[in-house]
């Protein structure tokens, strides 16, 4: 939902620094990469030490080039399979080391196997919910769904709650509590979520398959 609404508003605030990387000769494959690497360095350096504060800062300084690469392929006019296939398989590696690097940390620091648990479940799920679109599109599925809680819902909620969940260590009381509430919150959406595309295939599905019988049928 959150991608419907605030990608449109981000890619024109970010166009003129896309045009900017373009001039200097950076390419838009770059730049997925180095967003890719540096959001991994956030999550898997600061996260599994329960440095929640620096690591959601480090993730949002390079989140946003999910946003700028293909604004720059756009203006560029090089948009490409290629490119599309890039990002989309680097999301979900960026994906899974930021909800890898809170396992890493309830599975040591935080002390916490519930919540380890919980992580692992938001990985999967996330990655998963992706696969159906992705699966569904290429059996020739349009997959007519959004879903309750899609990529960039997981990730504000999770990496808000985690940002204010690290004022815990300059001397915020209570909102150490935020990220396991965030985490819950993202684990059952994504559940629904799942059940909502696969409900959706399922229809589409049924009615293809009714329809290509029909249209052979008609013509026999």
């Amino acid at each position: 939902m959150l991608n419907k609404y605030a990608r449109a508003f981000f890619t024109r605030v970010l166009t003129p620094f896309a045009a900017f990387l373009l001039r200097r000769g950076v390419s838009p494959d770059a730049v997925t990469l180095i967003g890719t690497a540096g959001v991994m360095t956030g999550a898997l350096v600061f996260f599994p030490r329960g440095e929640f504060f620096w690591g959601t800062i480090v993730i949002t300084l390079f989140v946003f080039s999910d946003l700028i690469d293909g604004n720059m392929a756009r203006q560029a006019g090089i948009s490409s399979r290629w490119g599309a296939f890039l990002d989309s398989t680097l999301d979900r590696v960026a994906d899974g080391a930021i909800f890898g690097g809170f396992a890493l940390w309830y599975a040591g620091g935080g002390n916490d196997n519930v919540l380890c648990a919980v992580s692992i479940f938001c990985l999967a799920s996330g990655q998963v919910v992706s696969y159906t679109k992705a699966r569904g599109e290429a059996i020739g599925l349009p997959v007519a769904v959004n879903g309750l809680v899609e990529r960039a819902e997981r990730l504000v909620i999770s990496l808000v709650a985690a940002g204010l969940a690290g004022l815990h260590a300059f001397g915020v009381p209570g909102v150490d509590v935020l990220l396991p509430i965030a985490l819950w919150i993202v684990a059952v959406g994504s559940a629904v979520t799942l059940g909502q595309r696969v409900v959706t295939v399922r229809r589409e599905s049924a009615e293809a398959d009714a329809a290509a019988a029909h249209g052979r049928e008609a013509t026999s």
